[in-house]
């Protein structure tokens, strides 16, 4: 029997054509053909009319932080529960990570407690929409109004899911995406993408983006050449990672439609052990439209958690836990600084166990899944 691996990179067929294809335009660099028609999918599928792919999610949250003209000592409101990505971006601008609390059940930030978190030097909320499940935007949206605040939205794992009848990435000032192969979607490897929702930075975004030029005027006609105009540095997609997302991007719906089956199937096998209260399983908020990224379940401690995953391992399966509290690391330590009570970030984080989840995974694959997890707590 062999192993199951907690993720393979999605794959639908048409990938390799539309790489050749690229090959053969002899155009590999970026903002060829193949990332205009990445781009527009992404603005048609988002609603969001501008869009800039990038090389990670990473330099896409970069460049944000760079169009904020955040100054240092300036904060900027996030979870801490998330990828180190999330705050660095901010970091190296100079900026103050300040970490609130996360609601136990979704593993985003608890959107009741930001305001009070918000000082003088407050420039932006970062939110992060864990597992493709949105955060209450309604309610931070507000508090970013009353206080003149931009919003980030690190939607690295949301593509294809909503809040309310708006996708996510499309309603902050900014919207990032990634397309690691880890997620929905991939552009064969890294990439991510930048959606400008706020016209006023466009302009901007398009010159920071190339490396500081108006390289992009000059492409369109507009200006005899081009030069550097304002800070800067190398954040485009090469055409064939566009022409590798392409191809997931025209089959995202059923991408999303199988992920989705098999969250349920994993809901499903697994009600026995969470109305036993051996487990429990992350929560769905009635606002939220997610798209299965990924599926976690909770121990009943950090030491539970550590034997479940290692009796899984010896069942052949890998099934890891997810991040480490920003605010608990050195460099949490040393940039940030965590705002009231850590009520459920540090507790939760210990508890959390993700399951193999991928495009494809069959129904065979999660029941042995399920039937491990249930022999660690029969045993």
């Amino acid at each position: 029997m062999s192993d199951v691996r907690f993720n393979w990179p999605t794959l639908v067929g048409t990938e390799r054509e539309h790489v050749a294809e690229a090959i053969g335009n002899q155009s590999l660099s970026g903002d060829g053909p193949w990332t205009v028609r990445s781009s527009e999918r992404l603005a048609a599928i988002t609603g969001s009319s501008r869009v800039l792919l990038t090389s990670s999610c990473t330099q896409a949250l970069e460049l944000a932080a760079i169009l904020l003209d955040l100054t240092p000592g300036d904060e900027v409101i996030m979870p801490s529960y998330t990828f180190v990505s999330t705050a660095n971006a901010f970091v190296l601008r100079g900026a103050v990570p300040v970490f609130v609390d996360v609601e136990p059940g979704t593993m985003n930030i608890d959107a009741a407690l930001i305001e009070a978190a918000v000082t003088e030097r407050t420039r932006a909320i970062a939110v992060v929409h864990y597992a493709g499940v949105a955060c209450a935007m309604g309610e931070i949206g507000a508090i970013a109004e009353r206080h003149g605040l931009a919003v980030v939205e690190d939607a690295a794992q949301a593509i294809d899911a909503r809040y309310e009848d708006r996708h996510l990435g499309a309603i902050g000032t900014f919207g990032t995406f990634s397309f690691h192969d880890t997620k929905n979607v991939t552009s064969g490897g890294e990439g991510g993408a930048l959606l400008v929702n706020d016209e006023r930075y466009w302009d901007r975004a398009r010159i920071v983006r190339e490396k500081g030029t108006n390289r992009s005027l000059f492409l369109e006609g507009l200006v005899d050449k081009y030069s550097w105009v304002d800070v800067g540095s190398s954040f485009l997609m090469a055409e064939l990672n566009a022409a590798f997302l392409a191809a997931q991007l025209d089959a995202l719906d059923a991408i999303t439609r199988t992920r989705l089956a098999a969250w349920r199937r994993y809901r499903a096998l697994l009600e026995p052990l969470v109305r036993s209260g051996a487990l429990e399983v992350g929560e769905i908020p009635p606002y939220a439209t997610h798209n299965a990224h990924l599926h976690f379940v909770k121990a009943r401690d950090g030491a539970e958690r550590n034997a479940l995953i290692a009796w899984l391992r010896e069942a052949g399966i890998t099934a890891p836990f997810h991040y480490v509290p920003l605010h608990s690391a050195p460099g949490g330590r040393k940039f940030g600084r965590f705002h009231g009570e850590d009520a459920w970030t540090t507790r939760e984080a210990a508890r959390l166990v993700r399951l193999p989840l991928f495009h494809g995974i069959d129904d065979e694959t999660q029941r042995r899944v399920v039937a491990a997890i249930a022999s660690f707590y029969a045993s």
